[in-house]
């Protein structure tokens, strides 16, 4: 009787996760087709707008040295590339600030001053922990109404999603500059399936608040 409820328990079990699975699975294709079009492969090929939009460039991590990762450093480069074309007003630098000795805004910033980009033009959102923080942040904290997304492939369809839903008129470039290793592109499209299931929960069922705080009105 034991072996036997052991057998069912595990067959619910395996029913459960494959079900799961292609729940997931779907979620993510059917964010990645409603988002299509809303995607562009580099700075010239976006369409023409009548004013510019607020750059949201995510935080990707820092090399042990305290440098931006190869990811990090690509999204900002070509955050860089649209306010030297005049379609961004302002980059929104919004990464992960919890610990001292760890602080993506702040290396970003460098980053893009380094790359000819005026100080002024530079807004810093330390709190931006997740995505689904960095979206909310940016319209209630940022006022943000339309804005690019700077990101990478294999996480651009969530960020639109989650901006999208938060109600930031958002369209998306591309930040893939680099052949990434086919180990990282594995990993991240592993952990971006789950992370889009947190994604829709966070806008349709949870609803957490992120870190808030005084308002920082940057235009658009």
């Amino acid at each position: 009787m034991l072996k036997l409820t052991l057998k069912r328990l595990i067959a619910v079990l395996f029913i459960i996760g494959l079900v799961s699975l292609v729940a997931i699975l779907a979620l993510n294709e059917l964010t990645r087709s409603v988002y299509a079009n809303r995607i562009y492969a580099n700075v010239t090929a976006l369409p023409n707008d009548d004013q510019p939009r607020i750059a949201i460039v995510f935080g990707a991590g820092l090399e042990r040295n305290g440098g931006p990762t190869p990811i990090l450093y690509d999204r900002v480069a070509t955050a860089v590339d649209l306010y030297k074309a005049g379609r961004v007003s302002k980059l929104l630098l919004t990464g992960d600030n919890r610990f001292m000795d760890y602080n993506e805004p702040e290396v970003m910033r460098q980053t893009a001053l380094q790359l000819g980009v005026p100080a002024d033009a530079l807004v810093l959102d330390y709190a931006g922990r997740r995505t689904y923080d960095s979206c909310f942040r940016a319209r209630d904290i940022f006022g943000v109404k339309r804005a690019i997304l700077v990101t990478q492939a294999f996480h651009l369809d969530r960020a639109l999603y989650l901006c999208n839903s938060l109600g930031l008129d958002s369209i998306g470039v591309l930040a893939d500059r680099h052949d990434y290793t086919t180990s990282s592109q594995t990993w991240w499209s592993i952990r971006e399936a789950a992370a889009m299931a947190e994604a829709w929960l966070d806008v349709n069922v949870t609803h957490p608040l992120p870190v808030l705080g005084e308002k920082i009105p940057i235009g658009n």
